[in-house]
């Protein structure tokens, strides 16, 4: 999800988000394609997730050098572009929050990624290395929440079709999601090739 937020403080006002995640090969020829498409290209970032128990939807804060934003969202698990909704809280001292939303809520899963960011007609273009899953490439039109999804589902669609993306590349789950997944199936690895009792 998009992190921009206004001035510190600040709630960002509810928009919604069509996404498509998918596992990504060939991280070198994605990023020559979005040269071809002269998506802008907005540079490297360096983000950690800290995702928390929350008693409905998702919460997750996010930083990015210096700079950290609480973000609660509600987005399905579809193997398809999917809609989510979510608000952008600008976090000036994210590490109190952090200690107190560990104390409060208590700590979901970490994800930290390394992300080149491009922007397409609109479209966020995240080509992403996930510490512990690896690569993906995932597209992100956000609009405010009472804008129709038309012309943004269309550009999704179409940039998914110039990354040739099938799928069977397609990502149901996030990030925070998958890495529980691998955390639970190393377990059970674990337990079956230990000693017999």
């Amino acid at each position: 999800m998009a992190a921009e937020a206004g001035a510190q403080g600040q709630v960002a006002a509810s928009r919604r988000n069509v996404e498509l995640k998918a596992t990504d090969p060939s991280p070198v020829r994605s990023l020559a394609i979005c040269h071809e498409l002269e998506a802008e290209d907005l540079g490297l970032l360096h983000q950690r997730d800290t995702y928390f128990h929350a008693p409905r939807g998702r919460l997750k804060l996010r930083e990015e050098y210096g700079r950290a934003w609480l973000i609660p969202y509600d987005r399905p698990d579809a193997a398809e572009a999917r809609l989510s909704r979510c608000r952008l809280i600008d976090a000036p001292d994210p590490r109190a929050l952090r200690e107190g939303l560990e104390a409060t809520l208590g700590p979901h899963v970490v994800v930290e990624k390394e992300r080149r960011l491009f922007l397409w007609r609109g479209v966020r273009i995240h080509l992403d290395t996930v510490v512990g899953l690896g690569a993906f490439i995932e597209f992100e039109a956000v609009v405010e929440a009472d804008f129709d999804l038309v012309v943004e589902r269309a550009r999704v669609e179409r940039l998914r079709t110039a990354f040739g993306i099938r799928p069977d590349r397609v990502v149901a789950a996030g990030y925070a999601d998958l890495l529980l997944s691998e955390s639970a199936d190393s377990k059970r690895e674990s337990m079956l090739g230990g000693a017999a009792c």
